[in-house]
């Protein structure tokens, strides 16, 4: 399947959400917990094919908002396991940069200093950008960037009166500029693995127009033949945002 990927078009940003660890080690008789032991090999492998292809940008859905309400020892092991998998070898040895979105707030003290060693150290990396959605929901990014514009605008201006009319000047970009992924590209493609068709308030305003790509592999068990058939699939695809299929063709002749 590499052979017939169109080396011109890759994504420049793939995001995923990396669901069926559970359920892998449920239907093996194992504690959920290996499961997602499993799902870390499945990061390192796809981390390093993606590198190899040239995506520029790797998003990956670590641990929800709503993740929290699991039972405590399924977290507990979480946030262990997020310790104990950011090695350097994975960021080093493929030259990829080591990015994070979420509440940092709710993480635990050591894990907070871990995600921050590992970005200061991968700092100057260029191959790749990894970013790990952790104690991340869009809700919460999208709330947090009205809170933030909103008190930009009152906090820089004399009267409310002045606030309201700063307000009057938001758009999609000043929005796109608070949220916690205005570093990257918009995701030209979303990869979900596990078998289950939906969002689950993972990037919902960056996604607008992204292409979306669902298949029944569990993570564990996602490789990279699945991660070409998810490529292939995008590049089949004639992304139009809003456009017809004549303008679309049209404006591709006259870039040629």
């Amino acid at each position: 399947m590499a052979t017939q990927l169109d080396m011109t078009r890759i994504p420049r940003h793939i995001a995923v959400i990396m669901d069926g660890n559970g359920r892998w080690a449920t239907e093996r008789g194992l504690e959920r917990n290996l499961g997602h032991q499993a799902g870390v090999e499945t990061v390192r492998r796809i981390t390093s094919e993606c590198v190899r292809l040239g995506v520029k940008y790797l998003t990956l859905y670590t641990f929800s908002t709503e993740n929290w309400n699991r039972p405590a020892n399924e977290v507990a092991a979480l946030m262990g396991l997020v310790l104990s998998s950011l090695e350097d070898e994975i960021f080093m040895k493929n030259n990829v940069r080591f990015q994070v979105i979420g509440d940092m707030q709710r993480l635990p003290e050591a894990v907070r200093q871990k995600l921050q060693e590992t970005i200061d150290h991968t700092a100057k990396n260029n191959a790749m950008t990894m970013v790990v959605a952790l104690s991340y929901s869009a809700r919460w990014e999208i709330t947090q960037a009205v809170r933030n514009i909103a008190r930009e605008a009152i906090e820089g201006s004399d009267t409310m009166e002045q606030a309201l009319d700063k307000l009057q000047d938001i758009d999609e970009q000043m929005v796109s500029n608070h949220l916690t992924t205005s570093f990257m590209p918009d995701p030209d493609l979303l990869i979900r693995t596990g078998g289950e068709l939906r969002i689950s308030n993972y990037l919902l305003w960056q996604i607008a127009y992204s292409e979306l790509y669902f298949c029944d592999t569990y993570w564990p068990d996602f490789n990279e033949e699945h991660l070409h058939q998810a490529i292939a699939s995008f590049q089949q695809r004639q992304r139009r945002f809003g456009k017809t299929e004549a303008q679309v063709e049209q404006e591709e002749k006259a870039g040629q």
